[in-house]
């Protein structure tokens, strides 16, 4: 947290706590693209010159935590993102070579929360996230 990124005549620190899932919260659809998510991810976010802090894929949804310069718009990265890894997805693992227009992988919306000081709580989260869903599930069991 005390290590800034800069630019030319910019020192910036600008970490955020995203979230989105794919359209119906498919979990069928995470189980095969799973290994592949976390790459493509970073890949693209290189490609805005930003950077994923933290992620953790559970099974219906993406939390990770990126680091966006200033000059970009928190929302343009993340639709950036979900648009071109849905469009990569649907071409390399469904095998359609066609344009993707209309098709959504991902639901429309996603949750961001900047991260101020509390960086290592919302690291823990993200973590934790995964054994906290399991934790519910069983809960809803009994239901």
């Amino acid at each position: 947290m005390d290590e800034f990124e800069s630019f030319n005549h910019t020192k910036w620190t600008c970490n955020n706590h995203v979230v989105f899932i794919p359209k119906g919260r498919s979990k069928a659809l995470y189980g095969t693209l799973r290994p592949h998510l976390g790459e493509v991810f970073r890949a693209l976010t290189q490609q805005k010159e930003s950077r994923i802090e933290a992620g953790h894929l559970p099974a219906d949804h993406v939390h990770i935590m990126i680091a966006i310069p200033p000059k970009y718009a928190v929302s343009q990265v993340v639709g950036y993102i979900k648009g071109k890894s849905a469009i990569h997805f649907a071409r390399v693992y469904d095998e359609r070579a066609r344009n993707f227009v209309g098709q959504h992988f991902r639901a429309r919306g996603c949750f961001v929360s900047t991260v101020g000081r509390d960086e290592t709580v919302i690291q823990a989260y993200i973590k934790k996230q995964e054994q906290e869903d399991q934790r519910l599930e069983q809960l809803n069991l009994w239901r």
